[in-house]
């Protein structure tokens, strides 16, 4: 894969399930670098294989599909270039698709009540004159605003104290066409809360969400269902507890509603703070209000940070669940029994759909960003080829497995990808952000990148990493580049007793956690080549008050004890870094401010030591992931510039098409390898 090969990735969204099983619909995106945007229509297909996908919108950037209960209408987010995504329903039978909401902020997703009558949503809803609301008023000349609280931004939103999400309910006529006109939206809730992850009562009676509206709501990570009639009224908490709650659903089986289905943290300690290392997992609770029990052990089974929505049909719970660097589907008996794993191996389930007995899977691997698998009693059926065009080039490598053992005897799961050709090849280190996410079965864009560059790239998930269960995740907490740091270097010099890698030439690199490993290690040792620490988690004493999430975060990974926390510093350490270090940041990133970045930029810049700041505008944390196109292939090629300086190869060309930084080096700066 070439940074020019992002226009090739086509990346499946969840699917949505016709109530009779027949068809899926899914939306691709896909990136159009010449116009510097994302694109996405939907695409159809028959569950049964029977005919490939075939494009069924053709909007600017269509998403979030999901087929009302009588099968009439498709609902979707549509938007227009620069525009924010709006409400609209297609009919099954054969039409054009009509828009419903005029959000300033846009919609997000439907959610059908049973009647097929009624539509549910979340938006945010700005303050007046504020975000475009009041004409002749720009973002600079808006009032000021006065913070009273701790939770008052994020990352890649911004401000959200003046601009909340609440619930929204839209009811349509008979017949959603130009003629007919289709009613205001009814505001449902409000207040100064965020309010989520909307759904119906399978009797259309009653509306539950995810809010924090409790006391502390403003100090802790709890989170809460509530319940309320369809107009707002009769507004109660479903669950008690200190957990944090995500995703509930009923089952639509019965009728009554008896049961709430969630994803949960079962347990965020006293203060509910205490995330690190915690499991989310499948729980259920009383309607009628109550504490979530889990129906998975949250000590083995985590759903991740992005697993989706949990999907419950015919008496099963469907859920993605994270293992060993996979994501396997699991069909969790609501009636008791052991769960059965429906995808597992080496793949990662990125959305779960169900409808009319079939279950319909959005599946990535090491060489496709995802394809729709079907599911029925004893049987599979890939159902799509969106990694094709990326697949035809030929230059897709496949990774492999390996585990390590660290200082302790502790085992460190990892992988090796290598370039096509004999070695030795030049290696490079990645290590992953989080630190409670892994790296896996999937295909992740930077790692084909290096390695057709002629680069071999070792990934590994150490202790920190989530998919091996609670004790694995939580080993590193009060005690930062300890016991990890242990298991990325065991892992690397296991790696390198492979003949094929060249151990004399080794880069290391990282973003966000992986940022401050990288930083960390620099500071360390003297055995890497070079180092690009991205987007980094540099310092935890100035991160408490710039970061949208410093408030808890710092306090739960490295303590309060100042000694401590110096001790697990990566900037701390960076008056030892004499190797060439690339800082690379975005100047709107929430989420580890830029003085993260720029902090250690200075540092090693007033020593002499070779570095370079390469600064993304307008972008968040997330640049590298879902910036801007055109920065996204920038950054790629800024990266690949990088390693041609010190660590050169034949495939690496883009080390002359870009400008270099200066030609000089400071005296003791190690020459090119």
């Amino acid at each position: 894969m070439r940074p020019a090969d992002l226009a090739l990735l086509r990346t499946p969204g969840v699917a949505t399930v016709s109530p009779d099983g027949s068809t899926a619909v899914v939306a691709v995106t896909r990136l159009d670098l010449e116009a510097d945007e994302y694109r996405s229509q939907l695409w159809a297909v028959p569950t049964d294989a029977s005919a490939p996908a075939r494009p069924l919108t053709h909007g600017h950037r269509d998403s979030g599909p999901v087929f009302s209960p009588d099968g009439r209408w498709l609902a979707f987010l549509g938007a227009e270039s620069g525009g924010k995504p709006q409400l609209h329903v297609l009919p099954t039978g054969g039409g054009e698709a009509r828009r419903l909401t005029d959000h300033p902020l846009g919609a997000g997703a439907p959610v059908w009540a049973p009647d097929s009558r009624r539509l549910a949503y979340t938006a945010r809803v700005p303050e007046a004159g504020r975000y475009g609301t009041e004409d002749g008023v720009d973002a600079a000349g808006e009032a000021p605003r006065l913070i009273t609280t701790l939770q008052y931004r994020a990352d890649d939103v911004g401000f959200t104290v003046d601009r909340r999400r609440h619930v929204f309910v839209l009811d349509l006529p008979d017949e959603v066409d130009d003629v007919v006109p289709v009613p205001e939206p009814v505001q449902v809730t409000s207040g100064d809360h965020d309010d989520t992850d909307v759904a119906w009562h399978p009797a259309g009676t009653e509306l539950v969400f995810v809010s924090a509206r409790h006391a502390r709501a403003d100090r802790d990570l709890v989170t809460d269902v509530y319940a309320c009639r369809p107009d707002g009224s009769h507004l109660r908490r479903v669950t008690e507890s200190r957990s944090s709650c995500s995703a509930p659903t009923y089952d639509p089986g019965d009728p009554e509603g008896r049961t709430v289905y969630l994803a949960a943290q079962p347990d965020l300690g006293p203060d509910g703070l205490d995330f690190v290392g915690r499991g989310t997992t499948l729980c259920r609770v009383d309607a009628a209000g109550g504490h979530p029990q889990p129906l998975l052990d949250p000590e083995r089974h985590d759903l991740g940070h992005d697993f989706g929505r949990v999907v419950v049909a015919d008496g099963d719970a469907f859920v993605a669940v994270q293992k060993q660097g996979a994501v396997e589907l699991l069909r969790v008996p609501l009636a008791g029994g052991e769960p059965e794993a429906l995808v597992d191996g080496p793949f990662t389930t990125r959305g779960i759909a169900a409808g009319g007995g079939v279950v319909v899977a959005t599946v990535a691997h090491d060489r496709s960003a995802g394809e729709l698998l079907a599911i029925t009693p004893g049987r599979r059926r890939l159902l799509t080829g969106f990694g094709s065009p990326l697949q035809a080039t030929g230059r897709l490598r496949p990774m492999r497995e390996r585990t390590a053992t660290a200082p302790d005897g502790y085992p460190v799961h990892g992988w090796v990808t290598t370039p096509a050709g004999e070695g030795p090849h030049p290696v490079l280190l990645m290590v992953h952000g989080g630190p409670f996410t892994q790296y896996g079965w999937h295909l992740l864009d930077e790692t084909q990148v290096y390695v057709d560059a002629g680069y071999a790239v070792l990934q590994c998930n150490p202790r920190g990493s989530s998919g091996y269960g609670q004790e694995h995740g939580r080993a590193i907490r009060h005690q930062l580049g300890g016991l990890d740091a242990d298991d990325v270097v065991a892992f690397l010099d296991e790696a390198l007793q492979e003949p094929d890698l060249d151990d004399s030439r080794v880069g290391v690199m990282g973003g966000s956690y992986g940022g401050y490993m990288t930083t960390l290690l620099l500071g360390r040792t003297q055995r890497f080549a070079a180092g690009i620490s991205e987007r980094a988690f540099n310092d935890p004493v100035s991160f408490v008050g710039s970061s949208d999430i410093g408030f808890f975060f710092a306090d739960q990974y490295v303590g309060t004890d100042p000694e401590r926390i110096a001790a697990q510093s990566a900037l701390a350490g960076a008056h030892r870094i004499t190797t060439p270090t690339l800082v690379v940041h975005s100047e709107e990133d929430w989420r580890c401010p830029l003085e993260q970045g720029t902090r250690l930029y200075v540092e090693l810049k007033r020593r002499g030591v070779h570095t370079e700041l390469l600064l993304f505008p307008g972008e968040g944390h997330e640049l590298s992931r879902s910036g801007r196109p055109r920065h996204r292939l920038a950054r790629l090629e800024h990266v690949l510039r990088w390693w041609g300086r010190w660590l050169p190869t034949p495939g690496n060309s883009t080390a002359a098409a870009l400008p270099a930084g200066p030609a000089d080096r400071s005296e003791g700066e190690p020459a090119p390898a």
